[in-house]
């Protein structure tokens, strides 16, 4: 005699979709975190694409969170499988949000006497953007903010002239090349300009001698990155990171316009002499565009002194914000 099974109830299908659903899930966020983290390691990649993706990298952050949320609602330890691209992220654009300790702003009050107080040099750098005619205003805004040496590229029309104007009484010892000049309240010598592979001049060098000692300081203004046509870019940069490595003085700064986010691979030979300062607060100190900046192109880096104060602020009507950094002997 033939039994016929009776088929199955919906509640034994149910439990059997459900797993399904669950397993789809657990996938979909797997594939999520590898995508995600594939597109950080771009970001390590020379070439625009590395370029384009470093400056995105910040901004990409923001979509770790919706990405942590989902593998932790669904079951199993795909949260785990989700922190590998949380730690890559972390691991790319930390450097860049790294802050400086609260500056010791009581230790000269607290000297013995003004000798026993710590020397320090205050770095200013503006890309006063070309023809926008507040070079003036973008100068003496950095005066008052205290700026020993003031860095400003794209100096086009009367721009210069109208620094020089605004500086001559506060920092009489300057020097330009092309659109990019340099003034300071302490001796300039050894200049020069910087051609860095181009044929034509967008950076120079100087020797500070400030009262606690000599600085090499270098300005930049780096070419423009755009789709297809970075290689004057890198170019630049890539020379300047050769001038600094004969460089032998204790002390350098290397400041300005270098086009390329902090995490961009085009700035990797610069660093691997010179290092960017956190910054005062919490934030990555985005320079560019000064309405609503979303990326920092602007730079400092150094060596041989210690970072005190590093931060960001509106001068003239340039469409990038200054960069003001402090640095003890």
């Amino acid at each position: 005699m033939t039994r016929t099974l009776p088929p199955p109830s919906a509640t034994s299908a149910a439990p059997a979709r459900g797993a399904r659903r669950g397993v789809g899930r657990r996938r979909a966020v797997a594939v999520l975190a590898l995508a995600f983290t594939v597109v950080v390691l771009l970001g390590l990649v020379p070439g625009f694409v590395g370029s384009a993706v470093s400056t995105a990298l910040p901004w990409l952050g923001l979509l770790l969170v919706p990405l942590l949320v989902a593998a932790l609602a669904v079951r199993g330890r795909t949260w785990l499988v989700a922190l590998v691209p949380a730690i890559a992220w972390a691991f790319a654009v930390g450097p860049s949000f790294a802050w400086l300790p609260a500056p010791d702003g009581d230790g000269a009050a607290v000297a013995a006497d003004a000798a026993d107080a710590p020397a320090e040099l205050v770095f200013a750098s503006q890309n006063v953007e070309a023809l926008s005619g507040t070079a003036a205003d973008s100068a003496t805004t950095l005066v008052a903010a205290g700026a020993d040496v003031i860095a400003l590229t794209e100096l086009e029309g009367d721009a210069r002239e109208q620094a020089d104007a605004a500086l001559e009484a506060s920092h009489p010892y300057t020097y330009a090349v092309g659109t990019v000049g340099i003034w300071s309240t302490s001796p300039i010598s050894n200049a020069r300009p910087l051609e860095l592979g181009l044929g034509w001049n967008r950076a120079l060098t100087v020797d500070i001698s400030a009262p606690a000692g000599l600085v090499s300081v270098y300005v930049v203004h780096a070419a423009s990155l755009r789709p297809g046509a970075q290689s004057d870019r890198d170019t630049m940069l890539d020379e300047l990171a050769a001038v600094i490595d004969r460089d032998e003085n204790e002390r350098v700064v290397a400041l300005g316009d270098f086009n390329a986010a902090s995490t961009d691979p085009a700035l990797t030979g610069i660093r691997r002499t010179l290092s960017e300062p956190g910054q005062s607060e919490p934030s990555f100190g985005f320079t560019w565009p000064a309405a609503f900046p979303v990326a920092r192109i602007d730079h400092l880096f150094q060596r041989g002194l210690t970072p005190v104060e590093n931060t960001v602020l509106p001068a003239g009507a340039s469409d990038h914000l200054a960069v003001l950094t402090t640095l003890r002997y």
